[in-house]
């Protein structure tokens, strides 16, 4: 049985980024994560996605991010299941917890951080009938590499962020560009839809609404689809058709812990520490919803952060201390060798 002092669920940016935090309180680490990589969805859909919103990078890629994430926690090894989906949780006589994943690996810890963002997910499909003959074959529902699509045709269908920021990111990679979309108005940034429509009036994006794809044609592989605009239909040749409806989130097992759940999300108090209905389980990120709640990664930063503060108010109720900032400087890391890491600067108040 892996025994550690918090058990996150979740390896996403922000379960990677609360091993940081509570590395600073010498509190150990282990998480538990489906996908076969850390990172979430930033490894496993849109690694090469650039992202505008963390505080001090202009811009980073998805990818990139998550390196620096675990460069950051390296100093405090955390341990990882990967492969593997939480499935079962038991709360032990002691309050601790016991978590089994699907392959029957156990965990055993007195914290557990849920940190599943959208959870288990698949894409949300248009209503195209042979799309999935066409699925591997020119059809993709995630961009992972965009060097896939140096000088190619591509048709992007959708009208959220990550399909106008990928028509953007596309139009100076791509042969050509066209974005579809079944309405005039589109539901993303409104600095991205000004960008779409600039580079539409320098011929680098070819913008078509209110349309839809309705069909897919071509031998062996996607040779060009079928578009309804109105009452009248044509044929536009391509070389990929890339559909971004935004993800189906599911909770998967964690919706049968008993914890309390509203619209696919994990209820939490925000006004204290993110703890669920049930004491020492708490939810940051995505998976977790309060009033107010915004999705952001920053936002998880900030959740992951006054969740290890709780933590560590759970795990030794006796110490008290007010945290005062971090600095850099020599430490004993958790196998017993000297660092150089960042450390917290802790006035102790006992």
């Amino acid at each position: 049985m892996i025994k550690t002092d918090i058990l996150i669920i979740g390896a996403g940016p922000t379960g990677l980024f609360a091993v940081f935090e509570a590395g600073l309180l010498k509190l150990r680490c282990h998480l538990i994560d489906a996908l076969p990589q850390p990172g979430g969805q930033c490894s496993e859909i849109y690694p090469k996605k650039p992202i505008y919103d963390i505080p001090a990078f202009p811009e980073v890629l998805a990818g990139d991010l998550v390196d620096n994430l675990m460069k950051q926690i390296e100093p405090f090894q955390p341990g990882f299941t990967l492969g593997e989906r939480a499935e079962t949780i038991e709360k032990l006589d002691d309050g601790t917890f016991v978590v089994t994943t699907h392959k029957g690996t156990k965990h055993h810890a007195p914290v557990v951080a849920i940190a599943g963002g959208l959870g288990s997910f698949e894409p949300r499909k248009p209503p195209v009938a042979n799309l999935e003959d066409y699925e591997d074959h020119g059809v993709a529902y995630f961009i992972k590499d965009p060097e896939i699509y140096r000088d190619k045709k591509v048709i992007i269908a959708g009208g959220g962020d990550s399909a106008l920021d990928w028509s953007i990111f596309l139009a100076d990679v791509a042969e050509q560009v066209t974005l579809i979309h079944r309405r005039n108005e589109f539901r993303g940034a409104l600095d991205s839809v000004e960008k779409v429509q600039e580079l539409k009036s320098k011929g680098k994006i070819e913008l078509i609404t209110p349309a839809e794809v309705v069909a897919l044609y071509g031998e062996n592989k996607l040779e060009g689809v079928t578009i309804q605009q109105g009452p009248e239909t044509f044929k536009k040749e391509c070389d990929h058709f890339i559909p971004l409806f935004g993800l189906a989130p599911k909770l998967g097992p964690i919706a049968d812990w008993g914890l309390e759940i509203e619209k696919n999300a994990i209820k939490v108090n925000n006004a204290l520490d993110y703890q669920t209905n049930i004491p020492g389980i708490y939810a940051i990120g995505d998976v977790n919803t309060y009033p107010g709640k915004l999705k952001l990664i920053l936002c998880g930063f900030h959740e992951a952060t006054l969740m290890c503060q709780s933590a560590f108010q759970r795990i030794f109720p006796d110490k008290k201390y007010v945290m005062k900032y971090t600095t850099v400087g020599g430490i004993d890391g958790f196998d017993g060798s000297r660092k150089e890491a960042p450390k917290a600067v802790i006035k102790s108040i006992d």
